[in-house]
Order: structure tokens, then sequence, then C-alpha cells
């Protein structure tokens, strides 16, 4: 009987919506959304009271419907503080972009552009040419395409060069990275056979040729980005596979996952496999993200012969990954930091990774004075960073920590989580 009490209580929307303070805000956000909020709000107090919650004053109630509308109409994605110790936190959003990479953006999302046309030509033109001749410049590559991400990179390369046909690859190159994108999977969807060969820890350059059959397509190399497989370990070498491809008539697809154009050695990590490294020792195709090591907008990148590239973009899944104007607008900015010798100086993810320890200490101290002004007791203690986003497993980088004495790892976290 209370609960029925309770639940003619609560004031009908109609009733709600002819108040003054509800009325206003249909004016800020439009009836149809005041009048959802309205209902939305009511049938969650409906269901509190049904569990034996008390029915909220009007004033209560009003406030519960301002809450909501606010909840709705604010963004979700919003700027966050990377306290983590991992620079390409995927979680956080991968590469923070320069200033140029930003405005180059910027600029072509604001108005219209150049995008399919030929300015001088006065006909239709092609997206991909704008960092086409950018990207064959720094990596070496005959040709170069823009799709959404590495994965829809490696799926079209298998679509459009091995469908129908085998694919041999190592055992211990079948990789999953995050979000359960495997390597098997992508390659049963593209409708290419996977053939693995060796073992996870073990593949010889003779279970490669002894796995070709006359139904094969391609060899294939995955970078392990995310893990490292130590100790009793083999893998043929790039320029070994390319010379069984050739022998074989076969393609040789070389998947970097990261991708990077800088040698990361000087750096105190560990030496990655460059982009122009694999362009050199002769893969066929090579494809690499875009905001990983590169330092960039989210993209898929794929460089490699000519006539290859031109099949990939014939493809009708080239459509499905194709990129807007804004990404290839950020890319070809980033590559120009790279052209012109400014990586280093001008994209964060290089700039974090270059920093001395020096600068990281005078940097760390600058903000525990600012916290000790602000009456937090803090002290620093020194630690370890990761370059993180799945590439340069293991490998970490001297840094500062500032650590707060006696309180909870959990509530602190939580604390910084929430801003409380």
């Amino acid at each position: 009987m209370r609960k029925e009490e309770e639940l003619r209580k609560l004031p009908s929307v109609d009733k709600l919506l002819q108040g003054p303070e509800v009325d206003g805000w249909a004016h800020t956000y439009g009836r149809n959304l005041v009048v959802e909020a309205v209902r939305e709000t009511l049938e969650a107090l409906r269901r509190d009271i049904e569990e034996g919650t008390p029915c909220p004053s009007a004033k209560e109630i009003i406030g519960e419907i301002q809450v909501r509308l606010e909840s709705i109409t604010t963004p979700t994605l919003r700027p966050v503080i990377n306290a983590t110790g991992v620079i390409l936190h995927t979680n956080l959003g991968r590469a923070p972009l320069s200033e140029e990479t930003l405005a180059a953006m910027r600029l072509a999302g604001s108005g219209y552009s150049n995008l399919e046309f030929d300015l001088e030509a006065g006909r239709r033109g092609s997206r991909y040419m704008h960092a086409e001749a950018l990207l064959c410049w720094l990596t070496g590559a005959e040709a170069a395409l823009l799709v959404n991400n590495n994965a829809g990179a490696v799926l079209l390369a298998l679509t459009a060069l091995a469908k129908g046909h085998e694919v041999v690859i190592s055992r211990g190159q079948l990789v999953e990275i995050g979000g359960g994108f495997r390597i098997p999977e992508v390659m049963a969807q593209s409708g290419a056979t996977l053939v693995e060969v060796g073992t996870t820890n073990r593949s010889y350059l003779r279970d490669y040729a002894a796995a070709i059959g006359e139904n094969s397509a391609a060899l294939m190399r995955v970078h392990a980005s995310n893990f490292r497989v130590r100790g009793f370990t083999c893998q043929p070498t790039l320029t070994e596979l390319v010379g069984l491809a050739r022998e074989q008539d076969l393609l040789m697809i070389d998947d970097l996952g990261s991708g990077t154009l800088l040698d990361t050695t000087p750096y105190g990590l560990v030496h990655e496999p460059t982009i122009q490294e694999s362009v050199a020792e002769g893969a066929d195709v090579v494809t690499f993200s875009g905001d990983k090591l590169l330092g960039g907008p989210q993209a898929g990148i794929i460089v490699g012969k000519a006539v290859l590239i031109s099949r990939l973009r014939r493809h009708p899944l080239t459509r499905a990954l194709r990129v807007d104007k804004t990404t290839i607008a950020g890319i070809q900015t980033n590559l120009l930091h790279y052209l012109l010798g400014e990586a280093e100086s001008k994209i964060p993810i290089w700039r974090m990774i270059s920093q001395s320890r020096d600068e990281v200490d005078q940097r760390a101290r600058q903000l525990l004075g600012a916290l000790g002004t602000a009456g937090a007791k803090c002290e620093l203690v020194p630690g370890r960073s990761t370059v993180g986003g799945g590439s340069l497993p293991e490998e970490t980088l001297p840094t500062m920590l500032i650590a707060l004495p006696g309180k909870a790892t959990d509530e602190l976290a939580r604390s910084l989580r929430t801003g409380t």
C-alpha cells in the first residue's frame, strides 16, 4: 500500500512540462528532448519507488531532470591528463597530434578543398594522391594508399591479393592485438586460406618452402609488435622470406603493425623494424598504422609495388575503408614533419620519447612545486615509462614519478578519474 501511495505522489509528464523551470528548458534544449528527459526521469523514479525508495520532493524531481538533460547534452568524449606512464595509451586515444597537424585538419574540415579535384587539369582527381608522394619519398616505395586503420589495411591486402588462395605464415606470428583483432580471423574474413608453419617459438625457411603449393599466393610476416618471445627462438629474416617468395613467384606481405620511420635505438630502445627497411628488403606490400609510432591521426597505410597498390585502390573494399579529408590532411602534415627533419621537435610522441632524463626531472619538479603550493604532500621517486600502443613491448624509458604518501591506490585513482 505504501508503494502505491508513493507512486501517486509522482507528478505527471504534462504537469512537469507546465512548470516554469521545465518550460524554460524547452527553449534551451528543445521540447522533444525535454519531454524525453522528463519521461526517463519519472520511469527511473518509479523503479526506485518499487524497490522501496520514498518519492522525492518536487524540487528534487526537477533537479534530477536537469541532471539528466545535462548528461544527455554533454559530450562523453573529453580531454584527460595521461598520468599512466604509457606514451601511446590506446584507451586514452593513442598519439596526441602536433599543432600543425591539428591546424591542417581544422582547415580541411572547415570548408571546401581539392580533395578529389585536379585544379590544374580541371577534372576529377584522387583523394589518395595527397599523401602518396610523401609516403614514397619517405619509404622508398613505388606507391601508397591510405585506409581507416591497419586492421583494414591487412584485410584489404589479403582480400585483394590472396582471396581464394593460400597465405603461408609462421605459427609464432598469429597475433592478437587489442579488441580481439586476430590475424587468423582477419585472414578467414578476407577469403584467403591460412597455412601456418613452424612452432610458436621456432620457424625455419624450410618450413615455409615445404608449405608452398599450387594454390599459394603469398608469404606473410606479421611483426610481433605487442609481445616478445625470448630464449630458444628462430624466425627467418625478411630478406630470406623475400628471396623464397621470388623463387616461387609469390607475393611477400609484411604487416609491421605500429610502423616507424625513425630508428628507435638512439633513444635507448630496442631496434624496431622501420618501414624503409621493409621496402628496401623487397616486401611487395607493407602495412602499418598512422597513429602509433608514426604519431599522426588514425589510419592504415599501405606502401609497396605500384601494380599491387593499383589493384588495392580499385578493389570495392577500398571504398568501405577510405579515409576522410581531415584524416588525409592530418597524415600529410604529419609526414611533412619527417620530410623536414622535425619529427623530434614537432610530433608529440617523439618529443616525449626523445626527452632527456634532466628534462623529465625538471618537468616533474615543476609539477611537484605546483602541487606543494596547492597544499598536497608529495615526493619524487624514480620510475620507468613505456611507449605502449602495441609497440616496443618490454621496452621502458626512465622517468620521475610523483608519489602521494598515505593514500590507498584505488582511492587515489578514483579521485583522479572523477576529479573529486
